[in-house]
């Protein structure tokens, strides 16, 4: 039974010393008897106390990493029900499936095309995730070959191996050797195998089953054989039942702290209508999967799911935001404009695509307000007078130039002159109210 948060304060410090984030021990406690912070958060806590509070503090879904490596993919950790609660945890993967009756050529295709998946939006970098290798053929030959393939062309990729048969499995997840691969297939009639293969190969261990009942059942019985990582398959594959499953999962994992079905979940989503597939993936993403198999991932697909991902495991409390600092956009020598903006990963991206479709190298400086727009941030008074001079006499901008001329926003035009007086020397020029008249701005200024 999880411990209350007073049983868990008792074990606590009680310094009230605040490095944990929180004003007081008793307040940590609560937090922690909620599953919504880590105990390791607490810098003075006893071994004693760990060793007591270990499980209560666990997270309600077991922590497991796909892969190793820089494209290493974490899942679970999941501690509620609603974005609106608490920032989600972990963004779920998504990997294409390979089977072992494509031929080489279609096989390498889909390799490089997870390969090239890579895109940069809004600063963050994202891509598909895995690979599944499906003994579609259900000869162990031709999955162990599909492996060698994989492995060679993609070796840092996280793969998952979906077969019924240990064997195949077993022998396939030797190109994989402390890849932290997935070896995805286990049902009620081969679960030992499985999971004996899964052990031995340092893998997840994928359990598929026919409801959520089913999957409780043989996850105990997994973990009863030692199998500690565990992704799983309630079998549903129409957008209703994944939806139904997924949610009945998280619930009973969350609210009934119930063990049994707080592991990660996969879903497997492959269709023939690249469109259709599309909107239960985005199912998937949106109601609680770890793992989402498709069958393509044409560039179209990845935009829409990728962006979707992204805004459902953002933090809903907290503003993207772009690192401070002065960006060279093309190769600005010393005479070229600077610009100066807020670090909102939006108006980042906006007014750097603008500058670069001007084709004038600039200098564009990026000022931390905590994530605000312009306007957003001079009403809240992060984006002043005072505060624009200080980070340009910082930045070491002024090594960089000839001139000591600074274009601001036109929305803030207000503060021009109250920039020159704190910039001594400095002439302020008003931009733009708008990026998209960016591009013309700066050229009448090349003209000039």
């Amino acid at each position: 039974m999880a411990l209350t948060g007073v049983a868990i304060f008792k074990l606590l410090p009680k310094t009230n010393c605040k490095k944990c984030g929180f004003p007081t021990c008793l307040a940590f406690a609560m937090k922690l008897a909620q599953r919504q912070t880590e105990l390791d958060l607490c810098p003075d806590v006893s071994d004693e106390a760990k060793a007591q509070l270990g499980e209560a503090s666990a997270p309600p879904i077991r922590p497991i990493t796909l892969g190793a490596g820089d494209k290493a993919v974490k899942m679970g950790e999941e501690t509620v029900m609603f974005r609106h609660e608490k920032k989600f945890v972990n963004p779920c993967a998504l990997a294409v499936e390979i089977k072992d009756t494509e031929d080489e050529a279609a096989a390498s295709e889909k390799v490089q095309a997870v390969l090239d998946s890579e895109i940069n939006r809004v600063g963050q970098f994202l891509r598909v995730d895995a690979i599944v290798l499906s003994n579609d053929s259900g000869d162990a030959g031709k999955l162990e070959a599909l492996a060698k393939l994989v492995a060679g062309k993609a070796p840092d990729v996280p793969v998952i191996i979906s077969t019924a048969d240990a064997q195949a499995g077993e022998a396939a997840l030797k190109s994989f050797e402390g890849k932290k691969p997935v070896l995805y297939g286990a049902t009620a009639d081969n679960l030992d195998a499985m999971a004996a293969a899964a052990k031995a190969a340092g893998a997840t261990l994928g359990i598929k089953a026919g409801s959520p009942d089913e999957l409780s059942e043989l996850t105990e019985k997994a973990k009863a054989q030692g199998v500690e990582d565990i992704v799983m398959d309630s079998g549903a594959r129409k957008a209703g039942e994944i939806i139904r499953d997924n949610t009945l999962i998280r619930r009973a994992a969350l609210k009934k702290s119930f063990k049994p079905l707080g592991y990660p979940t996969i879903t497997f989503a492959v269709r023939e209508d690249s469109l259709l597939e599309a909107l239960v993936v985005a199912t998937g993403i949106a109601k609680y999967s770890s793992i989402i198999v498709l069958s393509s991932i044409e560039k179209w697909k990845n935009l829409a799911l990728f962006t979707l991902r992204q805004n459902i495991y953002t933090d809903p409390q907290v503003p993207m935001q772009v690192e401070q600092k002065v960006y060279d956009i093309g190769e600005p020598a010393k005479n070229a404009p600077l610009l100066i903006t807020t670090n909102f990963s939006l108006t980042y991206f906006i007014v750097s695509g603008e500058v670069e479709n001007s084709r004038i190298p600039t200098r564009l400086a990026v000022m931390d307000c905590e994530g605000l727009s312009v306007l957003t941030a001079w009403a809240a008074g992060k984006f002043t007078a005072t505060k624009i001079a200080q980070f340009i006499k910082e930045s070491g901008v002024e090594d960089n130039i000839e001139h000591r001329e600074l274009i601001i926003p036109g929305y803030v035009a207000i503060l021009s002159g109250a920039i020159e007086d704190k910039l001594e020397g400095w002439k302020i020029t008003v931009g733009p109210r708008e990026a998209n008249a960016l591009p013309a701005f700066l050229k009448s200024r090349e003209a000039a």
